[in-house]
């Protein structure tokens, strides 16, 4: 998937919380992974705070994302970026693929998609766009005339499986045009879609490998499409599995999953969560150990970071007297 680098190649990963909410042990867990991965490879990390969805993103949960990090033991070359502060390069993208046909406006409410589904499914969360305004308008412009409607944009998706190459997950095939069709890259209104945010940023700053969370394994293939559609060169990627509470329940920011913010307060050793970071990742660890610590000695094992992981049982022995 990949293309081609040499064996020396630089490489750069990235740290890319989204201050919506506080950061809490399933973040430090993949965020760890992140760090290790570049940093035993002699590589550079960025730090890049994705704020741009709408209201719920705040300067606090940005401020207490990177005070945690820090708790943690992770560092990052300059100045952390901030994606509302970039939205020209965004806006540049979206142009582009406008102007090359790769593309279109669409007027289309979540809503007009349901109506078009023939048996929609009570809580999807994205229903596949059939094509409705594909070739309708030739403009943004006439298209918000014609419809009396804001337009946002969708990337023309060709059909056809593809092959993402994942260092834990090995190589799994997605059909985006037929799970999900042309998708969002600018909200009605013009603001950026993640996918399109996530694509432009990491070639803005030459990441060369990510490493985030399994939940986000199938947006590779539809940000390979951009990539494609953009000539960006194609990141490598590691997703790994999601941190748990005792019901097999992913760990949420708006659910009840305690924060690393409260760990900090209530004195935990942070060594105790690097710990078991570095243990359910593949990597041994029978001591507490710092983060740098451990990079001489990160291993990533697959069937280790493949693996849901339960962390209540972290957490109350973290908070238990006798802990540490």
């Amino acid at each position: 998937m990949s293309r081609a680098r040499g064996a020396a190649a630089e490489v750069i990963g990235r740290l890319a919380p989204s201050p919506t909410g506080l950061l809490h042990l399933g973040h430090a867990r993949t965020f760890l992974g992140a760090w290790w991965s570049a940093r035993s490879r002699a590589g550079q990390v960025l730090m890049r705070l994705e704020d741009l969805d709408g209201p719920r993103a705040s300067q606090r949960f940005g401020d207490a994302a990177l005070r945690d990090l820090e708790w943690l033991g992770l560092d990052w070359e300059g100045t952390p970026s901030v994606q509302s502060a970039h939205l020209e390069r965004f806006a540049a993208a979206v142009e582009r693929l406008l102007a090359e046909g790769k593309a279109y406006p669409c007027v289309c409410t979540r809503g007009d998609l349901r109506t078009a589904q023939n048996a929609p499914h009570a809580g999807d969360k994205e229903p596949r766009y059939p094509g409705t305004c594909r070739g309708r308008f030739a403009t943004l412009a006439e298209a918000e005339r014609t419809s009396g409607r804001a337009a946002g944009v969708r990337l023309r998706v060709p059909a056809g499986e593809l092959t993402i190459d994942d260092a834990v997950f090995g190589a799994k095939k997605y059909d985006v045009a037929a799970e999900v069709g042309d998708f969002l890259i600018a909200r009605r209104g013009g603001a950026p879609a993640y996918q399109l945010a996530v694509v432009v940023d990491d070639a803005a700053g030459g990441v060369t490998d990510g490493v985030r969370g399994a939940d986000l394994l199938p947006s590779a293939a539809r940000q390979w499409h951009l990539q494609a559609a953009l000539d960006l060169p194609h990141p490598r990627y590691a997703h790994l599995a999601l941190v748990t509470d005792e019901h097999g329940a992913r760990l949420a920011k708006h659910a009840d999953a305690l924060s690393l913010a409260e760990l900090r307060e209530r004195k935990v050793d942070p060594r105790a969560v690097v710990r078991w970071a570095a243990r359910t990742l593949g990597t041994p660890c029978d001591e507490l150990a710092s983060a740098r610590e451990l990079v001489p000695h990160f291993r990533l094992t697959e069937r280790a970071a493949r693996e849901e992981t339960a962390g209540r049982a972290l957490v109350e022995s973290l908070l238990s007297p006798a802990s540490g």
